[in-house]
């Protein structure tokens, strides 16, 4: 049973004009930290965060009947050993799974989210 779906598109140039310290505190997990600071390219960098960002905004549109008290940093989305995105996250119940799809241009990131109870 889908129990969620969550679909979020963002614009790489306006991202851009938001990247500080801050907002990466504030964005992703300890986690997502460690992978983001080891990439080299600038370009890499900001499609990894756009990705990110994009996920967990999808992800918050998933969980739309939420308690409200979820963050962006209480998601971690991370990579398998074949580069497919996984969630990490308290707030996902042991009896559902989150699928997760993410894209890139130059331009856009893009992801989709779809919560199923097992």
């Amino acid at each position: 049973m889908i129990l969620g779906i969550g679909i979020d598109l963002v614009n790489l140039n306006r991202m851009r004009e938001l990247m500080s310290d801050r907002f990466i505190d504030r964005i992703l997990s300890k986690e997502e930290q460690k992978l983001y600071y080891n990439i080299a390219a600038e370009n890499t960098k900001l499609s990894f965060v756009g990705g990110r960002f994009a996920a967990k905004e999808a992800l918050f549109k998933a969980f739309s009947k939420g308690d409200g008290r979820a963050n962006y940093t209480d998601f971690s989305v991370l990579n398998d050993e074949y580069g497919a995105p996984y969630v990490i996250s308290k707030h996902i119940e042991e009896a559902s799974k989150v699928h997760i799809s993410i894209t890139h241009t130059d331009e856009y990131a893009m992801a989709y989210v779809m919560i199923e109870k097992l």
